[in-house]
């Protein structure tokens, strides 16, 4: 992932931005490019998992790079941060909905109105944090009847923005994605 420094007034300066992710499955790209973003737009990204030490990130069912946890998600709290993103991989959102932490971090994010950005199968945990009601979203299509059900109006967008919301469907998606998410966030304040 990008370590390049942003230039002071970027669009993200002094934001702090959580990643969510389990410990396994992550789609690397739809981690990394994101995280690259916020980067550049000077916002401070933090990993954060459900376990301590390292998560595997894996290009569609192959193993790739793996990353080091900042902190696990049970340890920090949500006022703590910004805004929040949820990367894909069908491994990566079915185990991260079942682990409490992660909900809880999550609920707590869109109580407190955080921009949240989701992309693939990110959004499975927002169904079980119950967040999803009245909203429009889009994701893998596999996920439509799970985000209807949990009360949302699924669309089959490349990128879909409703109010501090941002979901795109897959990694080709990811320019638009990282844009909109850039521009959500920096409408952002900071919480600390």
């Amino acid at each position: 992932m990008d370590e390049t420094t942003a230039p002071a007034g970027a669009p993200l300066d002094g934001l702090r931005v959580a990643f969510l992710v389990a410990n396994e499955g992550i789609e690397e790209p739809e981690l990394t490019e994101p995280w690259d973003a916020v980067t550049r737009a000077g916002g401070q990204a933090e990993l954060l998992a459900p376990k301590p030490g390292r998560v595997q990130c894996f290009r569609h069912l192959d193993r790739s790079i793996t990353r080091t946890v900042d902190h696990a998600v049970g340890d920090v709290e949500p006022d703590d941060y910004d805004a929040l993103v949820l990367p894909g991989g069908v491994a990566n959102g079915d185990q991260l909905r079942t682990e409490p932490a992660a909900v809880h971090f999550v609920r707590r994010m869109f109580e407190a109105d955080r921009p949240v950005a989701v992309i693939c199968h990110g959004p499975w945990i927002l169904a079980d944090a119950g967040v999803l009601t009245g909203r429009v979203i889009t994701s893998w299509p596999s996920l439509r009847t799970d985000l209807h059900n949990a009360g949302a109006e699924w669309v089959d967008e490349e990128v879909r923005v409703d109010g501090r919301l941002v979901s795109s469907r897959n990694p080709h998606d990811l320019p638009a994605f990282c844009t909109a998410l850039v521009d959500v966030f920096a409408g952002a304040t900071t919480s600390r």
